[in-house]
Formats: structure tokens, C-alpha cells, sequence
């Protein structure tokens, strides 16, 4: 009998035990979460209510059984809310499920063409955009409904008619809508127990209760029979196909875009599986399509549901699909309970949603990145012109900016303080035909008789700059100055001569061109000689001032011990320069205790007594050989093996269940990893019994600090004594894994 060990076959076919005890709880869970939600979303489209469940059904079996994730829910989404109203106001809704199903056939060529990934391109700060704008035009439209009034077409007739619909407040729809609001956005604050229950199924349960009790009348929603009495077959649009053609292009991109971004948030929770992205867009499309036919919302996958399931611990795409199974149960045995929901109800729920979509993390990011004015833009169009133009527009300008970011270069002429008549001009981006003004002007701020260092740091240079740049060097010279052209860019000037301009290609293959090209026929030279003549060409100069202050002594702010491995450069991964590291590196980052190894003790002893550093750091890394051979109990040989037995008590402690394996495990590291992960930890606590250590912390609060650096992605962890943490780009601080 054969086993199928393929994860991915694994995903598809699980076994009944795994889907009764992880799959069909989850399923609950999510089926909670989407009830309220599609009914929300179909009322907020002005689609007929069974438009919402019937899309979370085949959302749920249809995306489900035929999508690349196995983990992803899908389902309405609000992203798309605002499109499909436009839709349903111009053409109807029989032609609306008509454009779903075209939109749908798109996502299928899409899939078909292996373009997923490309979708990807899109500027986040474009989609953010886009999907806040969308939340602001929910949110204005659904205050009118939950203030008693009817939704209307438009943002701006929204914002116009907001004064009237304020004095003329329907104060039963008023309340509920209110209740629901407050539900939702206290929800977190409850006891972890409590949010065990999804706030908007609680929300619209407590809603409605109150509703029956509110003496002033509030208006419910409408569901005309069962589920299957309102299912509409689509029909042609009557005129207007270029308007038709457009709404469908505009669904399968916003829809395919969402999937695919939420894909790659799933990815992210659970290492080790991949999306098949472009399955993926061929099962959504194949939704819309049977969507559309039976007269469904289009359907995307939705974060926040997919999310819900990967927490609520759902293995394979059985929860999903058992999800869609409970909607299609609920709409046709309790279509009776359906009707009793108010309008005002999903109206609140809808706004949070809305507003939810806006988020300061997304602004903040645009502010730090400098596109703000994207974003801003990007918003203000979508709401008030539409979802498309949106887009495009955002997308133009997004282009705009990066082609005048990459042409974009910076020249400044300025005299070195304290040297005398010697003036740095810097020329920093890309220096072309546009740059040539600027430069001339720049230049010509230099006095006839100084010496000059002309510092470009350039990734393209075009033969008018070349030309401007050299006529200015040979005047200067002329007039009694000196020029020393340093150039520490990708490109070359004298590259120019040889052809056309061309971006540059990178550090290593500047030195092999520079250094090496006069004598290719000649026996290879030295790559640390290639490299040592680099670095006087093109570094020396800025790194001459600085070493020039640690001229008489040294003053380090880390004792920093890490692996001997070649991959492992401490200044690179913590942003340092000379001086700033006092670095102990050995096989395996290891500390002998009770001052076995004498190289080692001196090192920390000097650092600690004669340097006093302020931190003590152990930098371990993935992939070591050390750690392997410990594993795996290796002999080694004279030297190695008696070396790698100060590495025992990490091994004994990985064995024992030390806490960082649990995290690290979870993380998706493999056991030679976690054992790094754990030797680390082990020689913190090593060194913190060193008595010279122990001192230091107390008398000086010296700080011990464990590092991972995984070499796979170029990316560095904290280690502590219980567990493993992420540190984060902008802020520096770190998110603790669970252990």
C-alpha cells in the first residue's frame, strides 16, 4: 500500500479525522463570520439579499474545490460593493449577473496565461488606496440607511443630502444602528472567551432582538420566499456594451487583485505552504462564472474570513467548502429568520467595515515612503468619480512619481569644512541630458583654484552629463585646480566610450570589468587584491575621515560573537561601521564555560574591562555547519570534535524541549535551525554566569542580546531565553512569537 506524502495532494484529499477535528469547526466559525456579511454586502449593492448568501455558497464549494489555496474563504467582499452598485444602478441586476459571469471568464484567461503574480505589480499604495476609498463610499451611503433614509448613487449627492437626512433622524433605525457600531468596535476590549464569538454574527443577534422590542417601527430586509425563489438568470445589457465591457474589466481586476493579496497574507501565516496563484485566479473565475448563472455577487477571496479560518486551526480546503455548505443550509431552513434582521442593523456593520478598510498603517507607510499624495489622490477619485478611475488614475500617478524618482538625481557643491580650499561635489541617481543644468550650475559655484573631489554615486550616466562633466574637470585643471574623479556608482564614465549607456550591474561585476578586464588572458588575480583595489578607488576616501577619529584608540558599542561562516558580515546586518563592533567569531558562535578556551575569555574580558561595551551580543545563523555536525552527532575529527563539545549543553537543552524549539518549530524551521536557534539562547545564559559578564550587567546595565540570521531570506530574528521574535523594519522593535 502506497503513501502520499505531497502536501499539496494532502490539502486536496485530508483524511476524515483531520477535517472532523480541525476542518468542520473552523468551517462554524467562518460560516458565523460570512452570514452577516453577505446579507450586509448584497443590501449595501442593492442586490437582492439571496444574491449575497448564494455567492458565499459558491464561494465557498466552487473557489473552494477548484482555488490553488487551500486555506482561503471566499466569498462577497466589500472591496467589490461599490462597482456592482454602479453596475446594477446603469444596466439592472439580470444584466449585472450577466457581467459577473464575463468577469469571471477573464479571471480565467487570466489564470490561464500565468499572469497571477503580475497582478502583484500593482502599487500597494495604489490597492490601499482604492480599498479606502471604497470604505468611505460605503460608509457614506449606509449613514442614510442607518439614519433612517434610503442609500444614495453617489458619494457626493450622499454628502449634500447628510444635513437633511440629520433632521430627520428615524430614532428606532437610529438606535439599532448605533448598538451594532458599539458591539463591533468594543469587541476587542471583552475577555478572550467572550471573543471567541464573531462580533458581527453578536452584533446583528442583539440588533435584532432589539429591534422587536423598540417601540418606534424599524425597517428589516426583504428576502421574497427561499433562497432559490430569487435566483435570477442573467441577461444581455440592452445597450451601452462599452460601459458593460468596462464593469466586467473592472470586476476581474479589483477581484483578482484582492485574491491575490490575500493569497500572499495566508501564505505568510502558514510557512511551508504556497499559493498556486494562478489556480487560483482559474477557480475564482470559474466561481463568478456559476455566480453570475445562478444570480450571485461576484465573489473574491476576503482577509478577514481567510484569516478567521487559518486561526480557528482549519487544514485543508474541507473548511472552506463545508462553510458554503452551512450558508446554503441556513438560507433555505431559516429564511424566515433572515427577514427579521434590520436594514439599520447591517447599515452599522457595513460602516465599520468601511471605515475598517481605511487604515493609519497604510498612511503612515505612505507618508514614510513619500507617496501620500498617490494615496490621497488615489482616494479622492475613487469616491468621487469611480472605482476605475480610480485605479488608473493612482496607477499614472504612482508611474509618474517612480519615472521621476529614477531620473532623479542629486548634485550638490559644497567646500569641506576645515580643509583648506578643498570643495566635494556629489553627484548622487541618475545623471542624464536633464541633469546637465543643474550640474553646470553646481559646477560653476567651485572656485578656479580649489581641489576638487567629483564623488558619483550613479546607476546611469548618459554621454551629455559624460561630456559636460569631463569638459568641466579639463577647464578646471586648466585654471591651476586639481580633480579627483572617485566613482562610487554601478557605472563607469569611461564605459561610455565603448558603447551605449547602460545601467550598472553591481558591485562584483564592476570589480571583475575594472580590475581584471586589462588582463583576461592573464592567470586570475586575487579577488581579495581585486577587491583591496576597489575599495582604494572608490571607498577610501569616505571611509579615511571617520577612521581618522578612532586614529588613537577604540571605543565599540557591542561585543558581537557570531559564526566563523563566510556568509555571516556583522557590520552589514546591523548597519555598523568601523569602530562600532568588537567581533569574536569562532565555529558555532560558541562561549566555553569556566574560561576554557583562552582566546575567547580574553576577548570578552578585554572588551567588558578595557573597552567597556555597552552590549553583548551572540549572533547565530541558519544553515550551520556546526549545529548539523552536532545534530547529527558527527565525528569530525582532532580539533573540530573537541571544539564542538562546548556546543553539548545546546544540544542536550534542544533534546529536553527547550522553549525557543516550540517557536521556532512553529515558524517553520527545520531541526538543524532550531537547534541554532537554541544554542543561541544557551550561550546568552553561558555568558550571563560569566563573572566579568554578571558585573558589567549590574554595575554598568550592560544588556545580552541573541540574533538568528536566516540566510534565505536576509532577514534577522531576536532570540531570548523563551522564544523567537520578528524585529521590524521601520521602528526597530520586536513582535514576540507565540511559544
Amino acid at each position: 500500500m502506497s503513501t502520499d506524502t505531497d502536501p499539496a495532494r494532502r490539502t486536496l484529499f485530508p483524511g476524515f479525522s483531520t477535517v472532523l477535528r480541525h476542518d468542520l469547526p473552523a468551517s462554524v466559525v467562518v460560516f458565523l463570520v460570512a452570514l452577516p456579511l453577505s446579507i450586509g454586502i448584497a443590501v449595501a449593492a442593492g442586490a437582492p439579499v439571496a444574491a449575497g448568501l448564494l455567492a458565499a455558497v459558491v464561494g465557498g464549494l466552487v473557489a473552494g474545490l477548484l482555488g490553488g489555496s487551500a486555506l482561503q474563504v471566499s466569498g462577497p467582499t466589500a472591496s467589490l460593493t461599490v462597482i456592482v452598485a454602479q453596475s446594477i444602478d446603469q444596466f439592472g441586476w439580470a444584466a449585472t449577473c450577466f457581467i459577473t459571469m464575463g468577469a469571471g471568464l477573464l479571471q480565467v484567461l487570466f489564470g490561464l496565461s500565468r499572469i497571477a503574480r503580475g497582478a502583484l505589480a500593482i502599487a500597494p499604495v495604489v490597492v490601499h488606496g482604492m480599498l479606502a476609498g471604497i470604505g468611505v463610499t460605503i460608509a457614506l451611503q449606509q449613514m442614510h440607511v442607518l439614519l433612517g433614509g434610503e442609500s444614495h448613487s453617489s458619494s457626493w449627492s450622499s454628502i449634500v443630502d447628510l444635513p437633511r437626512q440629520l433632521m430627520s433622524v428615524h430614532g428606532g433605525d437610529a438606535l439599532v444602528g448605533a448598538v451594532v457600531i458599539a458591539i463591533l468596535l468594543g469587541w476587542r476590549y471583552l475577555p478572550p472567551m467572550l471573543r471567541m464569538v464573531p462580533a458581527p454574527l453578536v452584533a446583528v443577534v442583539v440588533a435584532t432582538g432589539l429591534a422587536m422590542v423598540v417601540p418606534a417601527g424599524v425597517e428589516r430586509i426583504y428576502l421574497a420566499g427561499s433562497l432559490f425563489h430569487d435566483v435570477t438568470l442573467p441577461s444581455l445589457p440592452t445597450g451601452g456594451w462599452g460601459g458593460a465591457v468596462l464593469a466586467m474589466v473592472t470586476i476581474a481586476l479589483i477581484a483578482s487583485v484582492e485574491t491575490l493579496l490575500s493569497a500572499v497574507a495566508v501564505d505568510r501565516m502558514q510557512p511551508g505552504r504556497r499559493t498556486d496563484m494562478d489556480r487560483e485566479l482559474v477557480g475564482h473565475g470559474v466561481a463568478n462564472m456559476v455566480a453570475g448563472l445562478v444570480g450571485g455577487l461576484p465573489v473574491a477571496a476576503v482577509i478577514v474570513r481567510s484569516i478567521t479560518n487559518v486561526k480557528a486551526g482549519a487544514r485543508s480546503k474541507a473548511s472552506t467548502m463545508l462553510a458554503g455548505v452551512w450558508v446554503l443550509v441556513f438560507a433555505v431552513a431559516l429564511v424566515d429568520v433572515v427577514q427579521q434582521i434590520p436594514q439599520a442593523a447591517l447599515a452599522g456593520l457595513l460602516i465599520v467595515i468601511g471605515l475598517s478598510l481605511i487604515k493609519l498603517a497604510h498612511i503612515r507607510l505612505a507618508r514614510r515612503a513619500g507617496d501620500l499624495f498617490v494615496y490621497a489622490v488615489t482616494v479622492g477619485v475613487v469616491v468621487f468619480a469611480n472605482l476605475l478611475i480610480g485605479m488608473l488614475v493612482g496607477l499614472a500617478l504612482a508611474f509618474a512619481l517612480l519615472l521621476w524618482r529614477v531620473v532623479r538625481v542629486v548634485i550638490v557643491a559644497a567646500p569641506v569644512p576645515g580643509v583648506g580650499e578643498r570643495w566635494l561635489v556629489s553627484v548622487d541617481g541618475s545623471c542624464t541630458f536633464l541633469a546637465v543644468p543643474r550640474l553646470a550650475a553646481e559646477l560653476a559655484r567651485v572656485p578656479d583654484s580649489a581641489d576638487v573631489t567629483v564623488e558619483m554615486t550613479v546607476d546611469f550616466i548618459d554621454h551629455a552629463a559624460s561630456d559636460a562633466l569631463y569638459d568641466w574637470m579639463q577647464r578646471h585643471r586648466e585654471l591651476g585646480g586639481s580633480v579627483e574623479l572617485v566613482e562610487m556608482g554601478a557605472v563607469r564614465m569611461a564605459d561610455l566610450a565603448g558603447g551605449p549607456p547602460a545601467r550598472g550591474h553591481g558591485h562584483a561585476r564592476r570589480v571583475l570589468d575594472d580590475v581584471l578586464g586589462p588582463w583576461r588572458r592573464t592567470p586570475p588575480i586575487d579577488p581579495v587584491v581585486a577587491g583591496i583595489a576597489a575599495y582604494h578607488r572608490s571607498h577610501a576616501h569616505v571611509v579615511r575621515p571617520h577612521l581618522g577619529e578612532l586614529r588613537d584608540g577604540q571605543n565599540p558599542d557591542a561585543l558581537f560573537l557570531t559564526c566563523a561562516d563566510s556568509r555571516i558580515v556583522p557590520n552589514v546586518i546591523t548597519s555598523s561601521g568601523p569602530g562600532d563592533l568588537f567581533t569574536i567569531r569562532n565555529i558555532g558562535n560558541l562561549v566555553p564555560a569556566d574560561g576554557h578556551d583562552t582566546s575567547v575569555e580574553a576577548a570578552i574580558i578585554y572588551a567588558l574591562d578595557k573597552l567597556a561595551v555597552r552590549s553583548v551580543v551572540v549572533c547565530g545563523h541558519s544553515g550551520c555547519g556546526a549545529m548539523d555536525a552536532l545534530f547529527h552527532e558527527r565525528v569530525t575529527g582532532p580539533g573540530l570534535d573537541d571544539w564542538l563539545a562546548h556546543g553539548r549543553p545546546s544540544l542536550r537543552q534542544y533534546r529536553h524541549g527547550h522553549p525557543v524549539v516550540t517557536a521556532a518549530a512553529a515558524a517553520g524551521y527545520g531541526e538543524v535551525d532550531q537547534l541554532g536557534m537554541v544554542n543561541v539562547a544557551v550561550q546568552l545564559e553561558t555568558l550571563g554566569r560569566h563573572p566579568v559578564v554578571r558585573r558589567a550587567m549590574l554595575d554598568r546595565g550592560v544588556v545580552l542580546s541573541g540574533l538568528f540570521f536566516d540566510i534565505s531570506s536576509a532577514r534577522v530574528m531576536e532570540i531570548t531565553p523563551s522564544g523567537i521574535g520578528h524585529i521590524d523594519d521601520a521602528t526597530g522593535p520586536v513582535t514576540a512569537l507565540p511559544v
